[in-house]
């Protein structure tokens, strides 16, 4: 054990070094499938075509039937990508497998928006399913009728103002709206709203308009994208990149909660890390990377990270995401994030600041088990579950929840593991373990052994899946699909079985949330 030990710390630390390149984020079905969509070179992108027919589920979709919401916008792109390559061994069978499938699919946007509709649904299904069902022919498709008055009216507002500077939000979508390269502009990585889908946009409007070193600035960010995936297939590209500030911000929130922060071994990785926010951090905060607007979920985890470092950061950057006592992620944002609040809550805890709104909007939004599971950023309920309660528990050494303590222990399979789908994920496993972690330190002696036995049996389910320096494949997180931030979560997984290693070495004070040597 002590051996596994050692190689996880060593895992872990060489992680945290790695996230200078930009980020590493699993290939996406709809980003890879725009960028084939906008490319005029049908037979230069074969294995391109190749790797998004192999995603093709056995019922013709493309996603994870187990959370079906999200199968709708990878489906339709890869339709219309799959449409135009019709020479192509395969691709006609695909595109018929594809069309029966959105037939038999019910529509989730028939009467309402689902509160964790994918990033930009509001704008990319409309017209993604349109410009593909004219092709397809006379067959009774979704109509996701919720969302066209909420299309129509963002069109309304863009047509209402001028070129949107580099990094607004609106530009992650703007493959789906976009009709000029005037109306946006590269990055300094060349990116449109670190997309590789709205710059493969951009690129084929700017070709006869642009000039040529604009083109291959997007073309050099396209192929960094498609090496931030990993698939070793070039045009296969993941769903957002770079992601500069949330990888390393959510790696070391993640040290946190599995006592880590502090630890000799990573220390001078932290610190490198930590001195590279500190000095990014300005007084509109911080987004997902350096070059996209700032929001309140990354400005608050920033500053949860900066406290957790001894230093003493201004609480302004995260108050001016605050309206009516909540903080939304982004000014205008359809609906409000519950994980946003709980990094709220968690970062003025931390720096001594009133929460009582916030802490009270955390209260109302539990499920009927006390755990929480209505979240816009991540589908599974185990992400925002271990977070509020790291959230509050900050600061607070009598709080205690025997309703979630219970609810978190009868949500464990009979296989050890936790998972929101068919089938126990080693992330969510983690995110059990963290919230375990702060529960156990203010259990009495009967609460800590019924969380030892779980932690027992998990630990015994995530040593048979372990294997050193593996790629997680598994994509939970929300962006216009599902998708996976590769190395924050293998720093989750990793993280999570040195914790439950390490757990019958803990401390009372360690279990509390303090930091395991």
């Amino acid at each position: 054990m002590n051996a596994l030990s050692e190689q996880i710390l060593s895992e872990l630390r060489h992680l945290l070094n790695e996230t200078r390149d930009g980020g590493s984020v699993s290939p996406s079905v709809y980003d890879t499938a725009r960028v084939l969509q906008f490319s005029s070179n049908v037979t230069g992108r074969q294995n391109a075509y190749a790797w998004l027919m192999a995603q093709q589920q056995a019922d013709g979709g493309w996603g994870s039937a187990d959370f079906p919401l999200f199968r709708h916008v990878p489906t339709w792109a890869a339709l219309l990508a799959l449409q135009r390559a019709d020479p192509l061994p395969g691709a006609a069978d695909a595109v018929q497998a594809a069309t029966r499938f959105l037939e038999r699919q019910p529509d989730p946007y028939a009467d309402a928006v689902p509160e964790d509709a994918p990033v930009g649904a509001e704008l990319i299904l409309p017209q993604i399913s349109g410009e593909a069902t004219s092709l397809v022919g006379d067959v009774v498709f979704p109509r996701y009728s919720a969302l066209l008055p909420l299309r129509q009216a963002c069109l309304a507002k863009l047509g209402t103002v001028g070129p949107l500077p580099s990094g607004h939000p609106l530009l992650h979508s703007w493959e789906a709206w976009g009709t000029s390269p005037t109306t946006a502009c590269l990055d300094d990585d060349g990116s449109i709203g670190i997309s590789p889908a709205a710059t493969a946009a951009w690129r084929a409007h700017a070709l006869t308009k642009a000039s040529a070193p604009q083109v291959e600035r997007a073309d050099r960010y396209l192929q960094a994208a498609s090496r931030a995936a990993r698939s070793g297939i070039e045009g296969v590209v993941p769903s957002v990149w770079p992601i500069n500030v949330f990888e390393p911000c959510w790696s070391l929130y993640t040290l946190h909660l599995a006592g880590l922060f502090s630890h000799p071994a990573l220390a001078e990785a932290v610190r490198v890390i930590v001195a590279q926010l500190d000095a990014c951090l300005g007084v509109r905060g911080l987004g997902p990377a350096l070059h996209f607007a700032a929001d309140a979920d990354d400005t608050a985890v920033v500053l949860c990270i900066l406290r957790l470092a001894g230093r003493n950061p201004a609480a302004d950057a995260l108050r001016h995401f605050e309206i009516g006592g909540l903080f939304v992620t982004f000014p205008g944002e359809r609906n409000a994030s519950v994980s946003t609040n709980i990094h709220a809550l968690h970062a003025f805890r931390l720096l001594g600041k009133p929460t009582a709104g916030t802490s009270a909007y955390l209260e109302a939004n539990r499920n009927a088990d006390g755990l929480w599971d209505n979240e816009k950023w991540h589908v599974s309920w185990l992400y925002p579950t271990a977070h509020a309660i790291a959230a509050l528990a900050q600061g607070a050494p009598e709080w205690r929840d025997e309703r979630a303590l219970a609810a978190l222990l009868q949500a464990q399979r009979d296989d050890g593991g936790w998972g929101a789908g068919r089938a126990s994920t080693f992330e969510e496993t983690a995110y059990a373990l963290f919230a375990l972690h702060v529960m156990d330190g203010r259990e009495e002696p009967t609460g800590r052994a019924r969380i030892a036995l779980a932690v027992a049996h998990a630990l015994e389910w995530m040593l048979a899946r372990h294997g050193a320096h593996e790629l997680p494949q598994t994509p939970l997180w929300i962006g216009k699909e599902l998708y996976c931030p590769t190395r924050v979560v293998r720093v989750i997984e990793l993280a999570g079985l040195w914790l439950a290693l390490r757990w019958g070495r803990c401390t009372p004070a360690e279990g509390a949330g303090g930091i395991a040597q």
